[in-house]
């Protein structure tokens, strides 16, 4: 049965001087409301135990408008300057929550400039967006359609270190899902294969940083000899930063295709729930376990699975998957890394380390599924994104990955 889902449409776009001039205005008003905001959250809640309420934020953002210091803010669009607020707020409902740290600070350098305009503060007509206090409309490319007669109802400019311009447009859309299947798949990640498939299947990871490794050692030895200030310092930035958005680009691309096909051809999905926060403190792996980016993969399992009708299973970070044998579930006391194919003592079985692994994350997952939370192959279980609990292998404290 087809469902409605909001979903985003981003897009490159070419604003004329007079656009970027305005929108580089609001970008820097947005992030100077927003840490303002904070300074005095953090007075607030450290000085004296009081919390202040997006309310009050929006009160004193009326005030600080009549200031002579900060009457500027008064030129540019309210509307992102009260959704900076919004997330401002929505940051420290989170750390209230113990979902996530106290909010930080907003950075010209470190933080992607982006405004963001409700209903009331752009014009859609005809295929052309027009944002409050913009000389017309967009250039938007459109690389891809919109859903027929959508209405946007968010819109997100933001520019990227790079120099990139890019519309978000928020819509509602149909998805319809995808047709039913009986195929079920467990996967393993690692960095040599970014996936091993219960059926045998790897897939090879691309390594997109290794490539472009020399290239961006290159330009960063180039920024580093440029004076700080400097017209040419501010050139070989923004040549890093491409290099950067390169790679980028080419693995978010890579997991999409990955995921898509994914889901698109098993009814269950079944993943192992990893401490990637607490691998990448290995600092001889953590570059590598960044550039793989199994915690991106997993985003867009989930909300895929959630869109086309599949489901996602998560499986415990403590299920033994590697050293358990998938034939009779004989668990190996000692099984070292560089160890890529063993027999098991129980049955005699040969295993590839990996795709045995993935066997075995499979038919956990298929318990769980089947059953709940509670069913122990060998460890505990869990349905859903979330672990069953909180904690580790030893493999995984260490910071060492499977391979």
């Amino acid at each position: 049965m087809a469902r409605q889902v909001k979903r985003a449409f981003k897009y490159r776009f070419y604003p004329t001087d007079e656009q970027a001039a305005e929108l580089s205005r609001t970008f820097g008003c947005v992030r100077l409301v927003y840490n303002k905001a904070l300074e005095e959250r953090t007075r607030a809640w450290y000085g004296q135990r009081r919390r202040i309420s997006y309310v009050q934020s929006s009160a004193a953002l009326t005030e600080w408008k009549k200031t002579e210091e900060l009457a500027f803010l008064a030129e540019v669009s309210s509307v992102p300057l009260q959704q900076a607020l919004r997330h401002l707020q929505t940051a420290f409902a989170n750390f209230f929550a113990e979902r996530a740290k106290y909010p930080r600070f907003k950075s010209k350098k470190r933080s992607r400039a982006s405004a963001e305009y409700t209903r009331s503060a752009f014009t859609w007509r005809d295929g052309r967006l027009t944002l409050a206090k913009t000389t017309g409309p967009l250039d938007i490319r459109w690389s891809r359609p919109l859903p027929e007669g959508a209405e946007p109802t968010t819109v997100t400019v933001s520019c990227d270190s790079a120099g990139r311009w890019f519309v978000s447009i928020l819509v509602q859309d149909i998805v319809t899902p995808a047709p039913a299947t009986e195929a079920a798949v467990g996967l393993d990640v690692g960095i040599t294969c970014l996936v091993t498939l219960s059926t045998g299947e790897k897939i090879t990871n691309p390594r997109h940083e290794r490539r472009d490794r020399e290239r961006l050692a290159r330009a960063q030895r180039d920024l580093a000899r440029k004076a700080e200030g400097s017209a040419n310092r501010g050139r070989a930035r923004r040549r890093v930063a491409r290099i950067h958005a390169r790679i980028t680009d080419r693995r978010r691309d890579f997991l999409h295709k990955l995921s898509t096909r994914l889901v698109h051809e098993n009814q269950v999905v079944v993943i192992e729930d990893l401490n990637v926060a607490g691998m990448v403190k290995n600092h001889s792996l953590a570059r590598a376990i960044s550039d793989a980016a199994w915690r991106d993969l997993r985003t867009m399992l989930e909300y895929k699975a959630a869109w086309y009708g599949r489901e996602l299973v998560v499986i415990d970070r403590w299920f033994p998957s590697t050293k358990t044998c998938s034939n009779c579930w004989t668990v190996t006391e000692q099984l070292p890394l560089n160890v890529r194919v063993w027999t098991c003592g129980g049955c005699g079985a040969r295993h590839d380390r990996d795709v045995n692994a993935a066997k075995n994350v499979l038919a956990a997952g298929l318990a769980v599924s089947a059953c709940g939370a509670g069913v122990r192959p060998q460890r505990e279980s869990s349905r859903t994104g979330r672990s069953a609990t909180k904690q580790e292998t030893q493999r995984v404290t260490a910071g060492i990955p499977r391979l």
